[in-house]
């Protein structure tokens, strides 16, 4: 068996896997879809958030402005981790004692302001489309370098497969 042969039998198989666990935590309200039904331990809960951050789009975008700008690039790499954890900290606890799923749904209902929940509608959008952009990217990369596709073709087959994971199981699938 060939290098190739193996390398898309062991995706497959991954991704066969994963699907599986989709399928089986698939979330069934609201609740469940969002923060997965309460049912997350908070340490499997930072684990998560810290494998998000430690992400293609961190990974690719620090690693390139450190060397591109030089030194002088750890400042943006001391910014993205410290803006990371001071939202953590201080948006977080919040979230959870109002009861809301989104920053804007807190923002809105935190300052009684319709416009103040526009504005983090918008702010979030923008920084979603700035990070997902990276990210897929990155998964782009990945999977043109293991399926020897394309990096378009890999980028939809990463977009493919987070959609099918996120419509099913919502957090509790991802």
């Amino acid at each position: 068996m060939d290098v190739q042969t193996l390398t898309y039998l062991i995706v497959g198989l991954t991704f066969a896997l994963y699907i599986g666990i989709a399928i089986w935590s698939r979330a069934g309200s609201t609740k469940e879809f969002y923060v997965a039904g309460g049912g997350v331990h908070p340490v499997m809960n930072g684990m998560a958030t810290a494998a998000d951050w430690m992400s293609a789009a961190s990974f690719i975008s620090l690693a390139g402005i450190v060397s591109f700008v030089g030194y002088d690039g750890s400042v943006y790499l001391m910014g993205w981790t410290g803006g990371y954890v001071l939202l953590a900290l201080c948006m977080a606890p919040y979230l959870r004692k109002f009861g809301k799923f989104t920053v804007p749904d807190f923002i809105g209902d935190r300052y009684y302001s319709q416009a103040a929940r526009t504005v983090a509608v918008f702010c979030a959008i923008f920084i979603c489309f700035t990070y997902i952009a990276g990210q897929m990217r990155g998964v782009g990369v990945v999977f043109s370098r293991f399926l020897e596709v394309e990096v378009e073709t890999g980028v939809y087959i990463g977009m493919g497969v987070v959609f099918f994971y996120a419509v099913l199981g919502g957090m509790k699938g991802m």
